[in-house]
């Protein structure tokens, strides 16, 4: 089953690449690793999930940010790739989260992305992670993601 298939499984489609924000590219690829700049809850250019998790969001509407902002993920890979089928794994995953004052579950809202990427990617999810906490982030996103991915020869 394809990675388009698995996602519709799920109700989702891959859409496109977000553009992005400011001066900088959406995917740098450096031999055989991308590196994928942050990739928020963005659709139609716009941020769907904004605020505080444990003050604006919940905890569902959290991981729902973190699955938005991965589905964004998976566009910037096929887009730079022209497909999946070079990619060889996730190797590293970074959750930034938005997050109220004394609010702890940040690896519960970065479960939404790993989650996704282990049900469309399969063996390809497999990556080392790390969540962080911020007061704010840009766009007053939920939740940002940056990926380090590695890819074989073509």
């Amino acid at each position: 089953m394809s990675v388009q298939e698995r996602l519709a499984a799920r109700g989702l489609t891959l859409p496109n690449p977000p553009q992005p924000l400011g001066s900088y590219t959406a995917v740098s690829q450096a031999g055989d690793l991308l590196f994928i700049s942050g990739q928020l809850p963005l659709a139609d250019g716009k941020v769907v999930w904004q605020g505080q998790v444990g003050r604006d969001l919940t905890l569902d509407e959290g991981r729902r940010a973190a699955e938005l902002a991965a589905l964004n993920v998976l566009a910037q890979i096929h887009a730079h790739l022209g497909g999946f089928e070079r990619l060889d794994h996730i190797v590293r995953l970074e959750g930034h989260v938005t997050s109220a004052e004394g609010w702890l579950q940040q690896p519960a809202v970065v479960d939404g992305a790993s989650d996704l990427f282990a049900d469309v990617l399969g063996e390809k999810a497999g990556h080392a992670r790390a969540a962080y906490s911020h007061f704010q982030q840009p766009g007053n996103a939920a939740v940002i993601l940056v990926v380090i991915a590695q890819i074989r020869a073509a």
